[in-house]
């Protein structure tokens, strides 16, 4: 990671803070304040052991770029300024701190949405150590696109239906699962049918000697030199309608103590749950929409520089009506709960059960971006 000066946001050094307060809609905590007035406190736990973040709800303006060579944009927001961290922040994960980006009506697009800033949809294009946010873009005409699905019955996250997996020209029926696209989740987990599948096929056609690593963040890695990469297979998640999205770069590089390429492993890990995640890793070498308006996940190839291309969509409201099934109240109405990137690579683990995935998609389902060097735009 790079070096750079971070600054603390102090609410009592903006003039355009102020404390959300208690009888704010989006107080989730509001029934257990003192006063109407009172500062609305938000608490959040993550699925990393220990990791909590608590504080208050403020207020403010976020300051955006155009596309389209207007003035700024000025758009207000609502950010939980914590107090109180334990768990990971501690460690230094998300010293910038968090982006909420999910379908409740507390995160930044829904924000811009609402406000009439843009339409009801946004894009990132992600590079290996830096990436784009888009606001109001929704892509090109070329692109390929699935629609979003709900889980329990709610649109409550960026989920898609994947219908078949593939390792080179080895295609897998019966590998269908339900997958949250989750940009805050450092890598890429499948549930567990289509996990062995997919590395076990990778595994034989891979033309590379197997090793074993001394941590178990991933089961299935190989030797390798500077002066010897060997190619790897494709790995291709498949979803209906024939649209297929061809994975970049499926693995990780592993450097010994001077700096030097020793061996690659499959990045991939095993899901706790029946639901898979389709992680930051996966998402590379892509730009990648979000598109709330029509419901529908898109992407298409993209170096993250030629972006110039992209739709420009007029700023205005959306037209369109919100999914037949909207998010209940109690839960549009939730703190901004997003969850980090996986510590050291690491997947967030569970010991299984219902109550450890309706955790995972109140945690993940906000969906972060959180990168080296990030640039936000209005589209």
């Amino acid at each position: 990671m790079q070096d750079r000066d971070l600054g603390i946001y102090k609410p009592a050094e903006s003039t355009t803070s102020r404390h959300l307060p208690c009888s704010h809609e989006l107080c989730s905590s509001g029934s257990g304040c003192s006063s109407p007035k009172q500062p609305c406190p938000y608490s959040t736990d993550y699925l990393q052991e220990n990791t909590t973040s608590s504080g208050l709800l403020i207020e403010d303006v976020l300051h955006l770029n155009s596309r389209e060579s207007h003035a700024p944009v000025k758009a207000s927001v609502i950010i939980g300024c914590g107090r109180k961290q334990s768990g990971s922040y501690l460690d230094g994960i998300a010293p910038d701190g968090l982006l909420g980006l999910g379908m409740a009506d507390i995160s930044v697009p829904s924000f811009l949405a609402r406000a009439g800033l843009v339409r009801n949809s946004f894009s990132m294009c992600f590079k290996e150590y830096s990436g784009r946010i888009f606001f109001g873009d929704q892509g090109v005409s070329t692109q390929q696109s699935t629609p979003f699905v709900p889980l329990y019955g709610k649109f409550q996250t960026y989920a898609v239906n994947v219908d078949k997996s593939c390792v080179g020209h080895k295609c897998f029926e019966g590998t269908n699962f339900e997958a949250i696209v989750d940009s805050g989740t450092s890598f890429t987990a499948l549930p567990l049918n289509v996990y062995k599948a997919v590395t076990v096929e990778f595994d034989r056609q891979v033309n590379a000697s197997r090793i074993t690593q001394e941590d178990d963040s991933f089961e299935y890695c190989y030797s390798a030199s500077p002066l010897e990469m060997p190619d790897v297979p494709t790995v291709t998640l498949n979803f209906a309608a024939n649209k297929s999205f061809q994975v970049v770069n499926p693995t990780i590089v592993r450097k010994d103590g001077e700096g030097s390429i020793a061996g690659f492993c499959l990045a991939v890990q095993k899901s706790p749950e029946a639901i898979g995640i389709i992680g930051q890793n996966f998402l590379t070498g892509y730009h990648i929409v979000f598109d709330k308006e029509n419901m529908k996940l898109g992407w298409y190839r993209s170096e993250c520089h030629d972006l110039d291309n992209s739709t420009t969509v007029p700023l205005g409201p959306s037209q369109h009506h919100s999914p037949g099934d909207p998010l209940p109240s109690s839960e549009q109405q939730t703190s901004p709960t997003v969850t980090p990137p996986a510590v050291a690579g690491k997947a967030p683990t569970s010991s299984g059960g219902p109550s450890n995935l309706h955790r995972l998609l109140a945690n993940c389902c906000s969906l972060l971006f959180l990168t080296i060097s990030t640039v936000f735009f209005i589209s």
